[in-house]
């Protein structure tokens, strides 16, 4: 995302302008606008007009709309965001109070404003907003895809691109392969067809360059590519990898050391959670923000398996612990789902930014806020969204009040 224009006052209120580029871009915009901003984009409207003999005619008319926002769709395998409100700028073709949808779409510029209301209604630009604002913002304009994983079994691949916030699906593809017969060799051919198209739409998604000269004048650092199946399927995709930079593509003898085949139950979507457990893909993605948080988890899970009282779950829970000094400096990690920023309820989100205000600034503990379109924020969500490491173990509250209750 770049951005364009910052005029975010000292109050928390102001606009900003910013331009996505990549298709992640969407889903940074999709939590930072919440209802009740106002945001400001080009608009096509179907406008229709009726002429004194009474006949009408509608034509499409390009616009440059603002509107208070109401609701948001947001689909992440197209990373598609249509935001609709009631629009508040009167034109020749619009008024106020009409409702509309923006589709916001790449590389062409939008305006948020947030506000803060005199009646408490407005949040305005909060530290978790400006938190999202930076990590929207791709200063360097080199943010990719962390690494690609292709899950496959015979006819069937799933390309997904693991980000830093998000795994999208990119690409699915599915061919007819007849099945191996003794002394046939349709199975051998329908196979490398489809390792051709799999291939081939891999090497499309990745931009890869495949140009003759792209050996010598491009430094470029290739991503991990992750291979996973049942069986045999993945490294013999890796076999006519290799086979077609031997033969008619030199250019992807660059893209040879960073695949690694590991085990899939299947190639479905729902192993990709599992090829990224593997051992071997851990180490791979060690440096990056998907292994950091998956760690974390990992982490916070052991802990409350070896009944340490040092990790606790749950809006309640949390809450207290932070009241009692326990998520603080020396250890003290406060880990909270994105999922909560998108409350629609300003109440709410109020709630949860005043805790990561107060571990943070007061407490002098770490806030990680993880992302739930990653397997460990959805294992975050699955326990509240809410959870916390601890610098001392604490005995949870309501057990004592059990206790004192069976003693009566």
């Amino acid at each position: 995302m770049r951005l364009v224009k910052n005029k975010i006052e000292l109050n928390g209120s102001g606009t900003v302008t910013l331009c996505p580029e990549e298709p992640e871009d969407m889903w940074h915009a999709y939590n930072l606008i919440r209802p009740g901003d106002l945001l400001r984009a080009s608009a096509i409207r179907r406008v229709t007009t009726t002429q004194d003999t009474g006949s009408t005619s509608s034509a499409r008319v390009h616009l440059t709309l603002e509107i208070r926002v109401k609701s948001l769709d947001f689909d992440p395998q197209s990373s598609q965001l249509h935001v609709s409100g009631q629009i508040v700028n009167e034109t020749a073709h619009t008024k106020v109070g009409q409702h509309h949808t923006l589709d916001l779409e790449l590389n062409r510029n939008f305006t948020l404003e947030k506000e803060i209301g005199s009646d408490g209604e407005g949040v305005g630009w909060d530290s978790i907003a400006v938190q999202m604002l930076k990590d929207a913002v791709d200063e360097s304009g080199n943010r990719r895809a962390e690494a690609v994983a292709v899950v496959m079994q015979e006819g069937l691949a799933h390309i997904c691109f693991i980000g830093q916030f998000q795994t999208i699906l990119k690409q699915k593809v599915e061919m007819s392969v007849p099945r191996k017969r003794q002394g046939g060799g349709d199975h051998d051919k329908g196979m490398n067809k489809f390792f051709q198209v799999t291939l081939d739409t891999l090497v499309r998604q990745m931009e890869f360059n495949t140009s003759a000269t792209s050996l010598s004048t491009n430094n470029e650092t290739v991503r991990p590519v992750l291979l996973a199946s049942p069986g045999f399927v993945a490294a013999g995709f890796q076999k006519y990898i290799q086979s077609v930079a031997n033969t008619s593509m030199p250019a992807l003898k660059r893209l040879l050391p960073s695949i690694v085949v590991v085990h899939s139950a299947s190639g479905y979507l729902h192993s990709l959670a599992e090829v990224l457990q593997s051992p071997a893909v851990k180490t791979i993605l060690a440096d990056t923000k998907y292994a950091r948080e998956t760690r974390l988890m990992d982490d916070f899970l052991d802990q409350l398996r070896k009944e340490t009282n040092k990790a606790t779950y749950g809006p309640r829970e949390v809450e207290s612990a932070v009241d009692q000094g326990a998520v603080g400096r020396g250890g003290g990690v406060l880990i909270i789902s994105n999922r909560l920023f998108r409350s629609q309820d300003v109440a709410e989100r109020k709630r949860w930014v005043s805790l990561v205000d107060r571990v943070r600034d007061v407490e002098g503990g770490e806030v990680r806020v993880l992302s739930s379109d990653h397997e460990s924020g959805r294992r975050l969500d699955g326990l509240g969204g809410v959870a916390a490491l601890l610098t001392f173990p604490i005995v949870d509250d309501a057990g004592d009040e059990d206790d004192d209750d069976d003693s009566q």
